[in-house]
């Protein structure tokens, strides 16, 4: 029996599939090359963008076709869109052939629902869930070098445009003792790099009855023989405290790179997305990261075409991009999401005006990338080789401590180990390198 896995969404879906995975694979099943040799399909969906959902339901009626050819297939659906009651709704009256909604706390009962369903030939949802976390689900991690390690689940800062805590639920925290135990028994299965996970991992903690800081639980994560570098993601300004700055800059494991979403430029939009933080504040944290770390490469989120953002409210946006010089930056246009408080307010943007705004502002940011990345011609760089090249399959390609994207002639020996780069030919979004002794 195979399993198909199909994954939308941020690094907290990938890492769910990777759980999914475990618990397909302890029960028997394999991973099947091809969605025609598929005994289970499960996607694993994302909402926080309306494109996001138009895909998988596309996805959903094109899979129609192989339920037809194999009766005995099951196709189950999970992740944050079917914690939305209207999605539930939804599939089972328009995607009927679907048998499994689960929720994305209940992929502890995906063996017991499957058995259901084989034995019924009825679809099943179970979307319930609560916030005790299981310790004990297994995991197939999709790298042999470097893992996902969620230290938080759900998330408390209800910023007006995110769907994400009304489907994952509110913030709980995995214990200190839990979270090393995982990180070291990779660390003895060879992991070499891993990244600490949560919607906001800067107030991880705060919910225990013995609180720990999230800078305590990075400086214990160092002390884990084995392990040579440490990422996390994502940070939440309002709660980078000066304390993680310092643990960040003493703590060698800890890569130089920084993902920290500022979505906009102006405070009025800032307060009207719930962010509790100034462009002010913000800046003054860019001021204190590169002052402790000098080299450090930062990364951002920005949204354009907020309701009620004005043209004014757009070029403040843009003024702290060129004030700041991002490493990178994912943009996106607003996109009106059900349920959150910013899909009702007045003053919604018309699509022309986001699309522009959109357009100026990857001009900047894009011109900035360039300009950063050629700085690095001629550099040394620590590389963790993760594969093989996407865009050419006869080179190898890693990342840098900083996070930047590399590609470099090599033998498929070294996937998974540590190698010297000298970059010898920049690109806006990638680098071209060699290896050198």
């Amino acid at each position: 029996m195979k399993y198909k896995i199909l994954t939308w969404g941020c690094q907290m879906n990938i890492h769910d599939s990777e759980i999914i995975s475990g618990v397909m694979q302890k029960m028997g099943y394999c991973p099947a090359d091809t969605l025609q040799e598929s005994d289970v399909i499960i996607l694993n969906t994302c909402c926080v963008r309306e494109n996001a959902e138009r895909k998988v339901y596309g996805r959903i009626a094109q899979l129609k076709q192989f339920k037809q050819k194999n009766p005995n297939l099951i196709l189950a659906v999970s992740g944050c869109m079917v914690q939305q009651p209207h999605v539930v709704e939804y599939i089972s009256e328009k995607l009927p052939y679907v048998d499994i909604l689960f929720g994305i706390k209940n992929v502890h009962k995906l063996p017991e629902l499957i058995e259901i369903t084989r034995q019924t030939n009825l679809p099943v949802i179970d979307i319930s869930g609560d916030s005790r976390i299981d310790e004990n689900l297994p995991i197939k991690h999709t790298n042999d070098a470097k893992a996902w390690v969620t230290i938080t689940y759900g998330c408390n800062n209800y910023c007006s445009y995110c769907i994400v805590p009304y489907v994952r639920g509110k913030e709980v925290s995995r214990k200190p003792d839990d979270i090393l135990r995982e990180i070291e028994t990779l660390a003895n299965d060879g992991f070499i790099e891993i990244n600490l996970l949560g919607q906001n991992v800067n107030s991880y903690g705060k919910d225990l009855n013995i609180p720990v800081t999230f800078p305590e639980l990075l400086r214990r994560v160092n002390d884990v023989d084995g392990i040579k570098r440490i990422r996390f993601i994502t940070s939440h300004p309002k709660d980078l405290s000066d304390e993680l700055i310092l643990a960040m800059r003493d703590c060698k494991k800890v890569c130089e790179h920084i993902h920290l979403p500022v979505q906009s430029g102006s405070n009025q939009i800032l307060s009207k997305m719930n962010r509790k933080y100034t462009r002010e504040h913000y800046i003054e944290l860019i001021y204190k990261l590169r002052d402790a770390i000098p080299n450090i490469a930062i990364t951002t989120d920005i949204i354009v075409g907020f309701p009620g953002e004005t043209e004014k409210d757009f070029l403040d946006t843009l003024e702290l991009v060129k004030a700041v010089e991002f490493d990178s930056a994912f943009t996106f246009m607003y996109s009106k999401r059900k349920g959150t408080p910013a899909a009702e307010m007045a003053d919604q943007i018309d699509d022309d005006i986001k699309k522009d705004r959109l357009n100026r502002l990857m001009q900047v940011q894009d011109a900035i990338t360039e300009s950063k990345n050629n700085r690095l011609k001629g550099t040394i760089q620590e590389i963790l080789v993760e594969g093989v090249s996407k865009g050419n399959i006869n080179r190898l390609s890693g990342r840098s401590r900083t996070n930047k994207l590399v590609n470099f002639d090599g033998s498929e020996k070294l996937i998974g180990k540590l190698v010297n780069v000298k970059i010898i030919e920049p690109h806006t979004w990638s680098l071209l390198g060699e290896i050198v002794e």
